[in-house]
């Protein structure tokens, strides 16, 4: 597929070097300064990414098509966000694909929506609850960016209060009280759906552990993922000496149809154990 060409309106990354890049929205006749010179967005619209341009000092940038994970990155924040390299767990245990319904709560940033998003679309849709109307507000303009606000339902409501949808294929949760949700999950999961919570502490994993066991949920199990990047130069090459430690913990369970209740009609008392059994007299020859 031939190279699409840069035009205006578009977000193009600009790159100087790994810890140096910009988000920039490509309008005609404006300027973008750095420290290394400005760029005339003129000049810039039209291009073909990846091709370099040089600034008014004569330093070299290089445009790059923006990823998923930049788009993340970039976001802009009035709260944490979630890592790419949680949202990529969460996406994977998720099951989530084309054509996916998924709630998630709380939309925050919007960091992880936009993940969500990006691989339920074009036919899947994101039903998120956010509480606070500034943390909507940003999240939609963060959604509108990455081109994904259409596969988004934006949602003001309490989930610890319950849940209005129903089959849906998974439920995320990024939220300080992920066990008080846990039972309106089951209602708006299918059968074998996914719930999947993301917390920063061991004592919300506990609780929402507890909380799943008792309310018809298996195959529990929660991950943490620390990620390390490595300095590449021959003779030199090492673990970074930073890195990206704890964020959180991932938790993911999977959606069973509740036992009914087992009749009784005996009235059987508890079982016997070996010691409380009576002695039946017999003595075993030996021989």
């Amino acid at each position: 597929m031939a190279n699409q060409k840069i035009s205006e309106g578009d977000y193009v990354l600009i790159y100087l070097d790994a810890r140096r890049t910009y988000m920039i929205k490509m309008q005609a006749g404006q300027t973008f300064h750095t420290h290394k010179g400005y760029l005339k967005l003129d000049e810039v619209i039209g291009k073909e990414y990846g091709e370099p341009i040089k600034s008014s000092l004569g330093v070299y940038f290089t445009t790059l098509r923006p990823a998923l994970t930049d788009y993340i990155m970039k976001s802009s924040r009035n709260t944490q966000i979630t890592y790419p390299k949680d949202a990529a767990l969460i996406v994977m245990f998720s099951g989530i694909g084309p054509g996916s319904r998924v709630v998630e709560s709380g939309t925050g940033t919007g960091a992880l929506t936009t993940a969500l998003a990006y691989y339920v679309g074009p036919t899947g849709k994101v039903y998120t609850y956010e509480l606070r109307g500034e943390f909507q507000k940003n999240a939609a303009k963060n959604l509108q960016r990455s081109k994904l606000i259409d596969y988004v339902e934006m949602k003001s409501g309490d989930v610890t209060l319950g849940i209005e949808e129903r089959d849906v294929d998974a439920v995320v949760l990024d939220l300080a009280t992920p066990w008080l949700v846990v039972p309106h999950a089951y209602e708006a999961l299918k059968p074998s759906g996914i719930i999947v919570s993301f917390s920063p502490t061991i004592d919300q994993v506990v609780k929402t552990t507890e909380a799943l066991r008792e309310n018809g949920f298996v195959f529990i199990e929660t991950v943490e993922c620390l990620m390390r990047a490595m300095q590449v130069e021959r003779g030199k090459t090492r673990p970074q000496t930073l890195m990206t430690g704890h964020t959180g913990y991932i938790t993911h369970a999977r959606k069973i149809l509740k036992l009914p209740p087992q009749p009784n009609a005996e009235h059987e008392g508890p079982l016997e154990t070996e010691e409380e059994k009576e002695p039946t007299g017999e003595v075993a020859e030996s021989g």
